[in-house]
């Protein structure tokens, strides 16, 4: 069920997108939290040309400049947010309820963050957020989330193999 709310409300959001970027965030040395790169790793090469794919890492800020520069419609962030559900569940965010459920593992507030890139972007942004089952340092990233990585970005790509073609992505480091 919740599947394919979450495909709903992906189609609803991107529509009339012209540009996306999707910047995954997280600290890929803290278990769940690493979530963000994983999620860009996985979609490498497999993305329409008008898809940026940006690994913020633990420093998202320092990508707006990139950001602002490709001129996107849309930015999804994706990161781990603590918004009361089961391990691995799947959410979009509005940006206006992003400062209840993001988690501060970075070095700026998520919520700052998309506010920044609303102001000096001028794209529309949204969280897709993952309940993470674990943040501890050291740890590996869990089944739940795991699984949720794998959905996530076969329901992203499935929506986005209409916006262009040919496939192929740079990613930003």
């Amino acid at each position: 069920m919740f599947e394919l709310k979450l495909r709903s409300d992906l189609k609803t959001w991107l529509e009339g997108c012209s540009k996306l970027v999707i910047l995954g965030v997280g600290n890929v040395l803290r278990g769940d939290d690493a979530l963000g790169p994983e999620f860009i790793s996985r979609l490498m090469g497999k993305l329409p040309k008008k898809v940026k794919l940006i690994d913020g890492g633990v420093m998202p800020e320092n990508f707006i400049g990139h950001i602002r520069r490709f001129k996107p419609s849309h930015v999804l962030l994706i990161d781990a947010a603590d918004f009361g559900g089961k391990p691995g569940e799947i959410r979009l965010i509005p940006p206006e309820q992003i400062s209840s459920v993001a988690l501060s593992t970075h070095s700026i507030p998520l919520h700052i963050l998309a506010e920044l890139i609303g102001r000096y972007v001028g794209a529309k942004v949204m969280l897709l957020g993952v309940e993470p089952k674990s943040l501890n340092l050291g740890e590996d990233v869990s089944p739940e989330v795991k699984k949720s990585i794998e959905l996530g970005s076969r329901i992203l790509l499935e929506i986005l193999e209409t916006i262009d073609s040919p496939k192929g992505n740079e990613k930003l480091p």
